[in-house]
């Protein structure tokens, strides 16, 4: 048996199906390319954002009069700082 999908349409109904195409397919990529441009604006908005803060070399000095102080600073050093044994062998 034969294939026989063939669709006959008329020349006035193709034209206006290809034209609605061609509008969809411009609206398409006016959406893509505004998507993109948002893209773009939102990391460049974060890496700004980012930007803002200041980082210093500092040191922090951490004490815990009642348990044990773990300060992780920025450069991922852990300060232990003095703990509560300590403070009781230095008072003794």
């Amino acid at each position: 048996m034969e294939n026989n999908d063939n669709i006959t349409m008329s020349r006035i109904a193709f034209e206006r199906m290809q034209a609605k195409d061609e509008r969809n397919d411009r609206w398409r990529n006016i959406i893509i390319i505004i998507l993109i441009i948002l893209l773009a604006l939102t990391n460049g908005a974060w890496l700004w954002a980012w930007n803002q803060y200041d980082y210093s070399e500092t040191h922090t000095e951490v004490n815990a009069d009642n348990g044990t102080a773990n300060y992780i600073g920025r450069d991922g050093d852990i300060n232990n700082g003095k703990d509560s044994s300590e403070n009781k062998n230095e008072k003794a």
